[in-house]
Parts: C-alpha cells; structure tokens; sequence
C-alpha cells in the first residue's frame, strides 16, 4: 500500500484524493492518499507523522506552499525559483521538494488545448505565489516574451528580474497593460475570483484568436469565465492544470507517468473542489 497525502487549509473538498486514485487504478496499484488539514503550527509534526508511517510523500496546497519549500532538506530548481513546493518525497537523505504547477500548466496548454508556448506573447496577471510557481516554466518552454502585470508594478518588476536569465520578461503596473497588448495567451494568477470578482482587462488586450487561461476553477473561476463568455474571449480554467501538476507528483513518487486525459473527463464529470 502506498500511503500518500496532501496537506492544506481548508481541505476537505479537495480533489486530489480522487484524481490520484484514478492514477493508481491505471498501473493496478493500490494507494491510500488523504486530505490532512494543517496550519503552519502543525504542518511539520502532520507530515514527519506520514513519513514515519511509511508513507512515500505528499502534496502541499495553499496556505503551506511556503513553509513546505523552508522544511525541504533538498529542492528542485523550480522548486527553488517558485519558493514554494507543492511536492514532497520521502527519501533518507531528507525530504526532497519539487514544484511541479509550471509543468501542469504548460502540459495542459499544449497538451489539452494545443497552444504552443513557444514563441507566445504571454501576459501574466498576477505577481504572487502562484504566478512565481509557474513563471520559469513558461519561460524554459520559450515565449517569446512575457508582461507580468500586477497592481504594484513594483511586485512585478521584482519578479521580472529574478527571471530575466531565463528569456524576455518584464513587470508593469496594470494601468500600463493597454500599451502592452496585443498578447496569444493571457493567464490570470490571481486570487481575485475567490473573492467574487475578475481582473480587469482592458479592450484588445489579446489577438482574435487568443486565450485567456484561468489557473482558478470551480466557484473562483466563475467570475471570468463570465467576463471572457460576454466578450466572446476564448476561456479554459484551470482544472487540466490541477490535474497535470499533479501527474508530475504521481511520477516523482512512483516513476509511472499517468495518463492526464481520461482523469481530466472524470474530474469535469463532476463538480469542481477546491485545491
């Protein structure tokens, strides 16, 4: 038995259990993963708990991302530029942290959506934790440049230049977006729709055939979904990208790569949680 969780505040609607089970029945193996509630107080007891059980490793939701990256003996360098993990491996040597968002987000663009990244204008809407878990991603892939908009510009600016060896990317303040555009894909890392409400974009801000892909989904990825159906803007949530993140954990645990696809049909089949 493979004994893995994901820790997080709040958990108990997260869809991880479920999505990693559906990995396990692929290659016949028997798993047992559960949604642990942890604060930053109990996260660490809570996971050295797992491993002592025997377990093999864990993934980390919000607001622990942070904290899991600190107790990491040893990290990913995607790990490393996110300052975050969402990924840990149980190994005697330490626990090994991973950050695997970037790579789910660009497997479901190219893979789920056929949209290429490289050579993409690539807006980024956000400067926080989660465009920081997927920013060098994007860049590794090739875009041929990326505009990190937030409403500090400073934030983004920061952001911008601890990427800047990896390709072209700049921050600007929101206000400055207009001047940016036109952009092919527009991803919203944001936290906006969790508070009922979507990110202003201004008028053109992609090209005819562009996408705006949201990294939120269910409840939180309403708010623009609806915005981009009154525009006729082309819309994905980011339900793929919850589901390719966490294929890449399954591999880091197991060395098996599942396949995403039927596991994103039976997720879609029913209401969305929250990761």
């Amino acid at each position: 038995m493979i004994r893995l969780a994901v820790f997080g505040q709040p958990i108990t609607q997260s869809l991880s259990p479920r999505i990693h089970r559906l990995f396990a029945e692929q290659f016949g193996l028997a798993i047992d993963y559960r949604a642990v509630e942890a604060n930053a107080d109990t996260f660490r007891d809570r996971v050295s708990a797992l491993a002592e059980q025997g377990g093999l490793g864990c993934n980390v939701t919000l607001p622990l991302k942070r904290e899991a990256w600190r107790l990491a003996a040893n990290r990913s360098l995607d790990a490393d530029r996110a300052e975050a993990v969402n990924t840990l491996l149980f190994r005697e040597d330490g626990w090994f942290g991973d950050n695997t968002d970037g790579g789910g987000l660009v497997d479901d663009l190219e893979n789920g959506l056929g949209t290429g990244v490289r050579g993409a204008r690539i807006c980024l809407l956000g400067a926080g934790g989660a465009a920081r878990g997927v920013l060098a991603a994007l860049l590794k892939r090739g875009a041929d440049r990326i505009v990190i908009a937030n409403r500090s510009a400073d934030k983004a600016l920061q952001l911008a230049r601890k990427h800047a060896d990896l390709g072209p990317v700049i921050g600007i303040g929101m206000d400055a977006l207009p001047d940016a555009a036109p952009f092919d894909l527009a991803i919203n890392a944001t936290s906006l729709g969790h508070h009922g409400r979507a990110p202003e974009l201004p008028a053109h801000l992609l090209d005819d055939d562009g996408l705006c892909y949201d990294m939120n989904y269910g409840t939180a990825a309403e708010p623009l979904k609806d915005f981009c159906r009154s525009r006729g803007i082309r819309y994905r949530d980011g339900l793929g990208m919850l589901v390719g993140q966490a294929a890449l954990s399954f591999r880091l645990w197991t060395g098996k790569a599942p396949a995403t696809a039927p596991v994103l049909a039976a997720i879609r089949s029913t209401p969305a949680g929250r990761d």
